[in-house]
Order: structure tokens, then sequence, then C-alpha cells
């Protein structure tokens, strides 16, 4: 599985790319591997302020609807509307195509707080 080293992680399988003042959250390979299929995002959180750990979205799968985790507090400045024609995109390339959302960081030293790949393959077992 594939954990790139500039992004940050989460226990609860979200990815953070930081850009700035602003970052790019999606969910990991890990993730969307056990998820299975995906069929539908759900993100009506867009210009809200998310405090880290509360709850941003929603992602369906053929299975399953999971819940989405903001890894940092923030804003969110958009949903990355390519997810909603295309969702297999999370399947295909959760780190490009598949992203998200965009938020500003409202704390960016919360980022400290999340795992680096290496803490991320330990958790999984990878």
């Amino acid at each position: 599985m594939n954990f790139p080293d500039n992004l940050k992680y989460t226990k609860d399988h979200e990815w953070v790319r930081v850009e700035g003042g602003d970052a790019f959250i999606g969910i990991t390979e890990f993730a969307q591997g056990e998820l299975g299929d995906i069929v539908y995002v759900e993100i009506e959180t867009v210009g809200e302020e998310v405090g880290k750990e509360e709850v941003f979205g929603t992602i369906e799968a053929v299975k399953t609807v999971s819940d989405l985790f903001m890894p940092i507090t923030g804003k969110v400045l958009e949903k990355n509307s390519g997810v909603d024609t295309n969702p297999d995109s999370v399947n295909k390339d959760p780190y490009g195509a598949g992203w998200l959302i965009k938020i500003t960081m409202s704390n960016p030293s919360e980022v400290d707080s999340l795992l680096d790949a290496a803490a991320y393959r330990a958790l999984i077992g990878q």
C-alpha cells in the first residue's frame, strides 16, 4: 500500500496535505480498500468551521456508510466536485483526484499531533 511521506495521517484513516495556510483532506488507500467500491460522498459543511475530530461528511460504499472526521480544525473552503460525478476516484486515486475537501487551518500546530507515514503504517500493521 502507498502512504506518501509528504502527508500526515489520523487514526481514523484520513490524510492531510498542507499547502501554506490551507490543507487538503481525504481518506487513505487503506480506508478506501476497507470500504470497497465508493458510490457517494456527502459533504454539507462547505463554509463552516469544523473542529478537530468532528464529522465533516459521510462516505458511502456498496456495503457501508462511514463518517468522515476532521483531522484538524478549519473552515471548509470547498468540496472536490470531481467526487460528485466520479466517486470511484476515491478508490482509484485517494491522494490525488480523490481528495475530499480543502480547508483553511484555524490552528496549524494541530498538524504536529498527526501521524507521519511510518507511524500510520505501524498503526495498520503494514
